[in-house]
């Protein structure tokens, strides 16, 4: 029997071309063909006669006993009122109130008290099935809801609460994903909408939460449709280029509208730096000092540096071009020309938003952006301090606005008047005007519920973790509200020539210094890791005046190199997204994160690499899919599901419009997209089959098989070795630590002979062994060192250098 069939994998979850095909009928008769799949191995099972089912025997087939006729709908229906008078005798009046999270439902229960039962969804009780497409595209895009196995149980408890409460609020988040849950929570639950009322609130606080009840309205149909549309747009393209990618790369691989995006600027990056080509130029400065000094202060000497010769801007490509000058400087006499006092002013930061929140806790704190999302939920859905019990401690976290309610605004101006005195806040609120593409402004920025709640205050309430960022967010929202911060400023022009009537050399140095802290006084940016560093900002110059006379203590040439633009961190990556108007508030921590648990993105030193498999599948997509790759397409998609949510765009024929170009670059894709088999030798033989072992790809990611594949599956598990011999088993069985991940994705460090010896550390090993005792090193920290042995600490960048590469 030829291999011409195919049937669906459990394991794969795709389609396999059936191995070792059998004819064989069911118990009931039925022809089908069995065999195994060539991946896994998993019986594959597909129906249907074939030509070698002719002549083969066909099973006697014992009658089954025909099941009583289910009872008619129209007869049930009575039952089904009766039932439903039933329960509403049965209602006590009780109000109940569905919130995301248990941590949520514990706050805002603590403020509604008696008479109100709060319960948790725990996130979605409906979504588009995992195993198929789940949508029909031949329906006007109908989607097909279910509700997940492990949600059958909440929803179950919730349609009992609901069948006998008397009034049901739907507390979901305040975003279109909590727009759509509480309608799911409709459907799922099959409540009674006359009884359903919607509230939203920006805050878990009493008087918000008070407001909210106080205020209810119905489900926003707008903001369900941009979530619907939003969500099968990212079923069609992710699901039909996914099973493309596993049919034509491998397994476990995935594409989205938004996740590829950020591979293809990751790729494009690496590509943009291994292109570039440095030149080189020379600048020029001069270390001077006054002639004659009055004091110790006034001797300081100082730097500046060439900036014209004559009318014309300095520009030295080459030390040749530098050196006729450095003659003639050598014997010249420099002179003050032109001395310019002046002030500026530096604005504070607006409050965060989503983005920025991200961007500066890790510039500050070292977190990922899904670790900032998780801790910032946490300050969001309420902490214990001690009052009564829980309290949000922020506003909602997902925002794109700049925006501050007056109220927060009047607090945070009389905190800051009692603590810093009234110069230290402006005149006038300030107002911060949201320069993100597309921004929805649909709610706050993210700031605390009440600056009264002083870190401090907080200290034994909240984790380490928490801290760092409740006293971030605190101290940019005070902050935003203070007075600008004030420097005096001083450029200094110095004529340099080999004598008094020609001096075509004009040197400039600069310096700016504190006249007025404002909000510095409390809060500072961290410095964006790609930006230049402010040199002017603190330097203290002489007092000089025009036509001084200067020594000249020495000339500085230095040669440079024009550097390529740097790799992505997750802060610029989260950022170059927001300005390119691609995804929004709650898609930028799910994006980064996917990325790189698909293996497309490794972080080394906290920039991102593209892999191997990151920059094939990017290549592949980026050629049958353009417009899906494209930067400008899919931010206009964002726009279009925005004006979803205003009312102003029906759903189904915006997804219609996207989906039929797209059909046609999937069927081409199908038909011309070339097969890439994706191993990497790693030069060893399989020791029972002596065929070369190669890096193959599984459900949990890589491991080692045997390229013989399927006659021989001899495997071993991949090992990211480090060339570091373990500190417990290194010298008597040969142990060598390698790099291992938990199930949550953390990285620790163990040894290759576990579980035989248990040797594992969450500090990273250095290859350099201890100066003092020849023990481990780990990383204590960014800077320092210490021995797991001797406990001695060194500066890592003073340990020596060595030239072993990890294996």
């Amino acid at each position: 029997m030829s291999n011409q069939y195919q049937a669906y994998c459990v394991k794969c979850k795709t389609k396999r071309d059936i191995i070792s095909p059998q004819a064989v009928y069911t118990q009931t008769g039925t022809p089908g063909t069995r065999g195994s799949c060539p991946e896994c191995g998993t019986t594959l099972f597909r129906m249907g006669a074939t030509e070698a089912h002719e002549g083969l025997p066909k099973p006697e087939v014992t009658p089954q006993r025909k099941k009583k006729p289910a009872k008619s709908k129209a007869k049930a229906k009575p039952a089904r009122k009766q039932a439903e008078k039933k329960a509403s005798s049965r209602r006590g009046g009780g109000k109940l109130v569905i919130v995301e999270s248990p941590a949520k439902a514990r706050s805002v229960g603590n403020f509604l008290g008696r008479g109100y039962t709060v319960r948790a969804s725990k996130g979605h009780v409906r979504d588009l099935l995992v195993t198929q497409l789940s949508v029909d595209v031949d329906n006007n895009f109908e989607p097909k809801y279910r509700v997940p196995n492990d949600k059958r149980d909440v929803t179950k408890e919730l349609k009992s609460l609901a069948d006998r409460a008397s009034e049901i609020y739907l507390a979901t988040d305040p975003d279109r994903e909590g727009e759509a849950i509480a309608w799911h929570l409709i459907a799922a639950t099959d409540m009674d909408e006359s009884r359903v009322k919607r509230v939203v609130f920006h805050e878990i606080t009493e008087p918000a939460v008070a407001e909210a009840f106080g205020h209810p309205r119905s489900i926003d149909m707008n903001l369900v449709n941009a979530q619907q549309a939003r969500r099968i747009l990212d079923r069609l393209v992710g699901y039909n280029i996914t099973e493309l990618l596993w049919q034509k790369v491998r397994n476990q691989l995935s594409a989205g509208r938004v996740q590829s995006i950020a591979v293809r600027l990751i790729v494009d990056r690496e590509r943009e730096i291994q292109a570039f080509t440095p030149e080189e130029y020379w600048t020029l400065d001069a270390s001077l000092k006054k002639h004659a000094a009055n004091n110790k202060d006034n001797n300081r000497p100082f730097i500046a540096r060439l900036v014209k010769i004559g009318d014309t801007d300095v520009a030295f490509g080459a030390e040749s071009e530098l050196h006729p000058h450095l003659e003639i400087l050598k014997k010249s006499r420099y002179t003050v020309s032109n001395v310019k006092h002046g002030t500026r002013q530096r604005k504070p930061s607006a409050p965060f938003t989503t983005s920025t929140l991200q961007q500066e806790a890790s510039r500050r704190l070292g977190f990922s952006a899904s670790r900032t999302m998780t801790l910032a939920q946490q300050l969001y859905e309420g902490i214990d301090t001690g009052n009564g019990g829980p309290v949000g401690l922020i506003t909602y976290m997902r925002t794109d606005s700049t925006q501050v309610a007056k109220q927060a605004q009047a607090e945070a101006r009389e905190f800051i008047h009692q603590r810093f005195g009234e110069k230290y806040h402006p005149a006038r609120p300030p107002r911060y005007a949201t320069r993100t593409k597309g921004a929805q402004e649909a709610h706050e920025a993210i700031r605390p519920t009440s600056v009264l709640r002083e870190p401090q205050k907080l200290a034994g309430h909240l984790n380490a973790q928490q801290m760092k960022l409740y006293t971030l967010i605190w101290q940019r929202f005070v902050a935003s509200q203070m007075a600008n911060a004030v420097y005096n400023t001083l450029r200094v022009d110095i004529a340099a020539g080999p004598g008094a009537n020609e001096m075509p050399y004009t040197f400039r140095v600069s310096g700016s210094t504190i006249k007025f802290p404002g909000f510095l006084a409390l809060y500072e940016d961290s410095r964006d890791e790609d930006a230049t560093v402010d040199e002017d900002e603190g330097r203290i110059l002489p007092e000089l005046a025009s036509g001084e006379m200067l020594d000249l203590l020495k000339l500085l040439p230095e040669q440079h190199f024009t550097q390529p633009p740097p790799r992505y961190t997750e802060a610029s990556l989260v950022r170059t997204l927001e300005e390119y108007g691609i995804g929004r508030p709650s898609t930028y921590a799910p994006t980064v994160a996917t990325i790189q648990d698909r293996e497309y993105i490794e972080k080394q030193d906290k920039r991102l690499f593209p892999t191997e498999t990151g920059k094939i599948v990017n290549d592949l997509l980026v050629q049958y899919f353009p417009d899906v790759l494209d930067y400008q397409f899919t931010a206009r998609m964002e726009d279009e599901l925005d004006t979803v949510a205003e009312g102003n765009l029906e759903w189904r024929p915006m997804l219609q419009e996207f989906y039929t170009p797209f059909e046609q670059r999937l069927a081409n894709a199908r038909e011309n997209m070339p097969q890439i088999q994706q191993e990497e030798a790693i030069g060893r033989d399989c020791p029972e089959s002596g065929h070369p072992l190669v890096i193959r790809y599984g459900r949990f990611g890589k491991f080692i098989g045997c390229s013989n594949y399927p006659e021989c599956r001899y495997t071993e598990p991949w090992l990211e070795r480090m060339g570091i011999a373990c500190p417990t088993c290194g010298k008597t069985h040969g142990g060598e630590l390698v790099i291992r991940k938990t199930r949550k994705g953390r990285t620790f460090y163990g040894c290759t002979r576990y579980p035989e010896c248990d040797y594992t550390s969450w500090k990273r090993p250095l290859p350099q062994p201890c100066p003092n005792c020849g023990g481990l090193l780990v990383e204590n920290n960014k800077h320092m060192a210490q021995c797991t042995n001797c406990g001695h600490t060194y500066r890592i960048n003073e340990l020596p250098e060595l030239n072993s590469e990890p294996v």
